[in-house]
């Protein structure tokens, strides 16, 4: 039966390709959420009434954050093609992508805990530093638990965009769905191969936005 419906599609080959997709998302997931709180802080510390305000620092920040965000996924990894086959050694397979989706992925993931650090009661904060709370205290048991919510919601977000990049960085040889669609699917004429490799990119992203919706509500504590 699945045969008829689709006579081009290879199992092994599909499970790979999810396989590859779920690796780049989830190795480059772990690093923009790393590198995106980081930023975030950075920018929401330094900015105008922060506890480190640097009109300076957080202009620097800013600009580079809003230069790599803006620049289209595609665009970026053939800029950063010199800089991966220095560190990684080569241009194509997952761990290829991986570079390119960190640095498209982490500016835009840094915004959003900007905002949701914006969003955490100014009250809150003042009530800890008026008892004397460190800055590590500050930002581990007030500013990260208090935005834990948006701070989910804003990763769930960013990981749907890496499953998206992951499928565009497939097209120039990084593996995965998007390369499943393109050469199997698209190059060959293999329409079933195309449907299915969307489809199950559809289910990772609802999948994810599943998981994304129940975290954040456990967190929410409105």
């Amino acid at each position: 039966m699945l045969e008829s419906l689709f006579p081009h599609l290879r199992l092994d080959q599909l499970w790979a390709a999810t396989g590859e997709t779920l690796y780049m998302t989830a190795l480059s997931g772990l690093a923009t959420l790393a590198l995106g709180i980081a930023l975030g802080l950075a920018l929401f510390l330094t900015a105008r009434g922060g506890l480190f305000a640097h009109r300076f620092i957080y202009g620097a920040i800013s600009v580079l954050v809003n230069v790599f965000r803006s620049i289209p996924f595609i665009i970026l990894i053939v800029l950063l093609i010199p800089f991966t086959k220095i560190l990684i050694g080569t241009i194509l397979g997952a761990n290829a992508a991986l570079p390119a989706l960190i640095v498209g992925a982490a500016p835009f993931y840094a915004r959003l805990v900007e905002i949701g650090l914006r969003e955490v009661d100014k009250g809150v904060i003042e009530a800890s530093r008026a008892m004397g709370a460190r800055v590590g205290t500050l930002i581990f048991r007030v500013l990260l638990p208090e935005s834990s919510p948006a701070l989910v919601s804003g990763i769930t977000v960013t990981l749907i965009a890496l499953v998206s990049y992951s499928a565009m960085a497939g097209v120039i040889g990084a593996g995965g769905l998007g390369n499943l669609a393109y050469l199997e699917g698209f190059q060959r004429n293999h329409n079933d191969v195309t449907l299915v490799a969307t489809v199950m990119i559809l289910v990772i992203v609802f999948v994810i936005q599943l998981l994304g919706d129940v975290i954040t509500s456990l967190l929410d504590k409105r």
